[in-house]
């Protein structure tokens, strides 16, 4: 009874490990895509540092809330849009407090020019405060042509410029032992708290949003232990393939996977045992072997041969590449998925490279369905050419996320600093293409590659005919690999390409 229980509580623990790496991996590829991790940024950082701005004021008594609607729209400007025309820290805090000072100006000169009575704004007797016309004339048109001339044109400049008309020029107020007027320190608390935020802004974008990749998209830092299962007539293209791309990174190698089955084992003995007979009439005094002896000997024997191809094999790769390879040779009937997913985490590999096999009716093979529906990264191979090195490679993407970053990564990597990566996509209409074109620049900007992004009106199918000829590698990403649906349509997409392709598949 109590082991009964020990099993169903260890299995409810497995159970919950799964759900709490499932909702992390969701949850890290929901984030993956730009628009959401900017949402999630304007969400966290505008209300703290408003929060903290005011926090602050009511410290210092000194800070207008007059600074809070102007610093607020700003804020979100920088974080909405990173790369933006406005996310610049310097235009932040030089647009807002030039703006803040060209309404203190304005203040001083319909001062000057209508008389030392008069100012910018007076009270009413119902005591709400009216600003002279002038003056708000005057702020908006000094703001619009000093940031024009100077660089630091910002739509909150043009706020802080008629805020400051609300504050009274009369009122003095004591700050460090000097007395200053309200409006003057309006402009020097707009250029600091204008300053706090562009600071934070600029350590966020530097430290984060600009390394997001490193963060977020779990390819860029991991597979570089590359798993090859030699599999069919393309193992060798395989290796090399799966060999540049582990050879991006420094800490990269290659296992190449090789299976000794049963044919193997069956030629090794028959070869055995033709040799044992010669011995036999040679020697009259041997001793004959047992079944299991020559079973044995025949399964060393095969295991021997194969791990001699494979050393040639990584010789090569070590040579051609210089990147470090190890070999693997398995005694099984056949490789499945399961073995496979061994073997991996035996030699500590994170991502499975494997030729792309298909079964006679042309759908992907068996083998090739359960490796995209597991939980290791995977790229499936189809080797047209004969081609070692592929400098240049497209990559036509649907949407972004964490497998489009995943096959720009891949394509990267392949094509080095000398080549170029093209990133594409489809749409129908023109009304798409502004919103394609940021989500393309979104999955580049990551990229330290040679990147070129292209947005066609045709269908993916004939844009892919009509310039494949164009690359050495077209990468495509299998969607859902839980629907068996996109998985084959990939493979269908790869199927129908004359040059090499490969299906990137992202746990």
């Amino acid at each position: 009874m109590l082991d009964g229980a020990r099993r169903r509580l260890r299995r409810l623990r497995r159970r919950a490990r799964a759900l709490e790496r499932r909702r992390s991996r969701d949850a890290r590829h929901w984030l993956a895509e730009t628009s959401n991790l900017t949402h999630v940024s304007v969400l966290l950082f505008v209300p703290l540092l408003i929060g903290f701005v005011t926090l602050l004021s009511n410290e210092l008594q000194v800070l207008s809330f007059l600074l809070f609607p102007p610093l607020a729209s700003g804020t979100y400007t920088l974080f909405a849009d990173p790369e933006g025309r406005y996310a610049n820290p310097w235009t932040f805090v030089g647009g807002m407090s030039l703006g803040a000072f060209c309404g203190w100006v304005a203040i001083e000169l319909t001062a000057l020019l209508t008389g030392p009575s008069a100012s910018a704004g007076v009270a009413t007797p119902g005591g709400l405060w009216e600003v002279h016309a002038w003056a708000a004339a005057l702020a908006i048109f000094l703001a619009g042509a000093l940031t024009w001339v100077l660089d630091l044109e910002l739509p909150s400049a043009f706020s802080t410029a008629l805020l400051v008309l609300l504050t009274d020029p009369g009122r003095f107020v004591s700050v460090a032992g000097i007395t200053v007027s309200t409006s003057v320190v309006y402009v020097a608390t707009v250029a600091l708290s204008a300053s706090v935020v562009a600071g934070v802004f600029a350590v966020w974008r530097h430290e984060f949003y600009e390394r997001r990749a490193r963060y977020l998209y779990s390819t860029t830092q991991a597979d570089d232990h590359v798993l090859v299962p030699m599999r069919g007539e393309t193992g060798d293209a395989t290796a090399m393939f799966g060999a540049r791309v582990a050879a991006a990174h420094d800490a990269g190698k290659v296992v190449l996977l090789d299976v000794v089955d049963d044919d193997a084992i069956a030629a090794a003995e028959r070869r055995l045992l033709e040799e044992g007979e010669t011995a036999a009439v040679e020697d009259a005094d041997s001793v004959a072997e047992t079944a299991e002896d020559v079973r044995e000997r025949a399964e060393r024997s095969a295991a021997d041969e194969a791990a001699a191809e494979l050393e040639r094999c990584a010789a090569r790769i070590e040579t051609r590449v210089g990147v470090p390879c190890e070999v693997v040779v398995a005694v099984e009937s056949d490789i499945t998925v399961t073995s496979l997913l061994d073997a991996a985490r035996d030699t500590n590999c994170d991502l499975v490279v494997t030729p792309l096999e298909r079964d006679p009716d042309g759908t992907p093979t068996r083998f090739l369905r359960d490796l995209f529906r597991s939980d290791i990264d995977a790229i499936a191979f189809d080797s047209k050419t004969e081609r070692t090195d592929w400098k240049r490679v497209m990559v036509p993407v649907r949407a972004a996320g964490q497998l489009a970053h995943a096959m720009v990564d891949y394509g990267q990597r392949l094509a080095g600093k000398v080549g170029t990566v093209s990133v594409c996509t489809c749409i129908g209409d023109e009304r798409s293409r502004r919103t394609a074109e940021s989500m393309l620049a979104n999955l580049t900007e990551t990229s330290d590659a040679r990147c070129e992004t292209r947005v066609s009106r045709a269908s993916l199918d004939e844009f892919i005919e009509r310039n494949e000829s164009h690359y050495d590698l077209v990468v495509f990403g299998a969607h859902d690999y839980g629907s068996r649906f996109a998985v084959s349509q990939a493979f269908e997409w790869a199927d129908e390409t004359e040059t090499d392709a490969a299906v990137v598949h992202t746990r």
